[in-house]
C-alpha cells in the first residue's frame, strides 16, 4: 500500500466539512444580509410580505423576515411636478402654458397612499397630474391674455385654490404653484410691447410735467417768502421809525416840561455854554445885556 493510499480516506471527510462549513457561512451571511435593511432620511419604508404592505417604518436602521420581507421606500420630501399644455385666454387667443406644482406626501399616511395607489409615481399619473391639468384649463380662460402677462399671481391663485379643493382627501399636501412660461403669438406680443413702450413714454412725459409743475410751484413759494421777508422787514422799518418818532416826542415833550417847571434851567444852560466873553451886542432901548453878571460882584 502506498502513502498515497493510505491519506486518501483521510482528507476527503475534512474537504466535505471545509465545503459544508462554506456553505453555511455563505447562508449566514445571506440571511443576516437579507434581515437588515436602512431607510434613507426624507423617506419612509414599506414593509412588504409576499407582496402585501404591512406596516412602515421610519429613516434608520431595521430589521425584517430574511428573504420573506421586502421594503419599498416612499419619499416624503417635496416633490415638483411640471406640465406643458395648450390652452386659450378669456379672448380666445390660443396660449400654451407651462406651470408647476410642489407637493409632500404625508409621512403619517404613507402606508395607506402605498395601498390603494402603489406608490408615488402611480399616484402622480392616476390622481396628480390628471387633477392639475384640469385645474389649470379651467382657470386660464378666466383670463385674458394681458393679465396673463401683467398679473401672473392672479391666475396662480386661481389655480391654487381650484386644485387643493380637487385634492381635498388624499394624504398629499399642495403647495406653491407657479406659471413658469407663457407662450403667445408673436403678433400679439409685438403689440404688447409697442402699447407698453407707449405707456412708459406718456409716463414719463407725465412725470416731466409734473416735475417742471413741482418747480414752477417751487419758485412761486420762494418768490412769495422773499416779497413776505421783503415786507416784514420795511413793516420793521417803518416801525422802527415809528417808535424813534415816538420817543423823540416823548423827550422834547419831557424837556418843555422840565423847562417849563424849571426855568433856571434855561440860565444854567447858558453859563455851561457861555465862552467867558461879554456880548458886543447891547439891547434896544437900554436894555441889559443877555447875562447880568453884577449880582455876582
Amino acid at each position: 500500500m502506498s502513502v498515497l493510499e493510505v491519506m486518501r480516506p483521510v482528507g476527503r471527510p475534512t474537504q466535505k466539512k471545509a465545503i459544508a462549513f462554506g456553505i453555511i457561512g455563505i447562508f449566514s451571511i445571506a440571511v443576516v444580509a437579507s434581515s437588515i435593511y436602512t431607510v434613507e432620511e426624507g423617506h419612509v419604508g414599506i414593509v412588504k410580505r409576499f407582496g402585501e404592505a404591512k406596516y412602515q417604518e421610519n429613516p434608520g436602521l431595521h430589521f425584517k423576515l430574511p428573504f420573506i420581507d421586502s421594503v419599498e421606500p416612499i419619499e416624503v420630501r417635496t416633490r415638483k411636478n411640471a406640465e406643458k399644455m395648450a390652452s386659450s385666454t378669456k379672448e380666445q387667443m390660443p396660449v400654451t402654458i407651462e406651470v408647476s406644482v410642489n407637493w409632500t406626501a404625508d409621512k403619517e399616511a404613507a402606508l395607506d397612499l402605498f395601498r390603494k395607489y402603489g406608490g408615488l409615481m402611480q399616484f402622480e399619473q392616476r390622481i396628480l397630474d390628471p387633477r392639475f391639468r384640469s385645474a389649470t384649463k379651467d382657470t386660464i380662460p378666466r383670463f385674458e391674455a394681458e393679465q396673463l402677462i401683467q398679473d401672473r399671481a392672479l391666475a396662480i391663485q386661481g389655480i391654487e385654490q381650484r386644485l387643493i379643493a380637487e385634492m381635498e382627501g388624499f394624504p398629499v399636501v399642495v403647495d406653491n404653484i407657479q406659471i413658469e412660461n407663457i407662450e403667445l403669438p408673436a403678433k400679439y406680443i409685438q403689440s404688447i410691447e409697442i402699447k407698453q413702450t407707449e405707456k412708459n413714454l406718456a409716463a414719463a412725459e407725465e412725470h416731466k410735467l409734473e416735475r417742471q409743475r413741482l418747480e414752477a410751484l417751487r419758485e412761486v413759494n420762494t418768490a412769495d417768502a422773499k416779497a413776505q421777508g421783503i415786507i416784514k422787514v420795511a413793516e420793521a422799518e417803518a416801525q422802527a421809525i415809528v417808535l424813534k418818532g415816538e420817543a423823540e416826542a416823548q423827550a422834547i415833550e419831557a424837556k418843555a416840561k422840565a423847562l417849563r417847571d424849571n426855568p433856571l434851567i434855561v440860565s444854567l444852560t447858558e453859563a455851561q455854554n457861555w465862552d467867558g466873553k461879554l456880548p458886543q451886542t447891547m439891547l434896544a432901548e437900554g436894555g441889559m445885556p443877555i447875562l447880568d453878571m453884577r449880582s455876582n460882584k
